[in-house]
């Protein structure tokens, strides 16, 4: 996997902000992307792009900037260009969901780049036409304008849930759920309590207390639930006071 992600570089071409620069290497390292060219950047390096990139400021020490996106893209076999613009091209147009997987599919074997224009513009066709084939994000056809490090995020995300499962990096501790046994008590304890403070007649108890058991059986409750919820039932008998309020 990590050989994969080595082979995928970004490429931004002319970037007027610096702090564009500095928020796609965080969106960058945030779905494992470390490789950042930058054609012709107007302000690199700078404080403001180091400000920006958080705790990715290693992305930005190892970015390469070049003079013409010949020499970025010069050892790439297959490149993306992401733009929003509609054209009248020759080039395969595909949602970034769907260069994605071509990404996937090319990655392990070939170096693989994704191409952003300026800020204000995007893609120039004469960048354009340096593409294999162009990608665009599905957005709102009334409103397609992205930030440029939203738009990197975007396809960054894409080409991460291609590669993996999609799972997620953290794992919950299992929990244990309460036993019949556990539940059992549960119940008699709160009937006890509800007959107690008359919510429940003992002499006529209706169909209300079988209700309550449907209503709790339907939650799969923990352990540590019951418990919590049966120290609640004593209190509601025997009220304990806090001497801070």
């Amino acid at each position: 996997m990590t050989t994969l992600f080595n082979n995928i570089r970004v490429v931004l071409c002319q970037t007027s902000h610096p702090g564009n620069i500095g928020s796609t290497a965080r969106a960058m390292k945030t779905m494992g992307l470390d490789r950042l060219y930058l054609v012709r950047p107007k302000y690199f390096p700078d404080p403001e792009a180091t400000s920006l990139a958080v705790n990715a400021a290693g992305v930005l020490d190892h970015a390469v900037v070049t003079q013409t996106l010949e020499e970025a893209l010069a050892d790439c076999q297959f490149v993306i260009g992401v733009s929003g613009k509609e054209r009248s091209l020759s080039q395969q147009v595909m949602t970034v969901r769907e260069a994605a997987q071509e990404v996937k599919n090319t990655a392990g074997h070939s170096q693989v780049a994704l191409v952003f224009g300026t800020e204000m513009s995007g893609l120039s066709n004469a960048e354009a036409d340096l593409c294999h084939v162009l990608a665009t994000i599905p957005a709102n056809p009334e409103y397609t304008s992205l930030n440029l490090a939203q738009a990197v995020q975007i396809m960054c995300y894409e080409i991460r849930m291609a590669m993996t499962t999609g799972e997620l990096h953290y794992h919950e501790k299992p929990v244990e759920l309460a036993s019949q046994d556990d539940l059992e008590r549960f119940y008699e304890h709160m009937r006890e309590v509800l007959e107690h403070i008359g919510y429940i007649n003992p002499r006529a108890p209706k169909k209300l207390f079988e209700r309550l058991r449907r209503l709790y059986g339907r939650t799969r409750l923990e352990k540590e639930e019951v418990n919590l919820l049966r120290g609640i039932l004593t209190l509601s008998v025997n009220p304990k006071k806090h001497s801070k309020y």
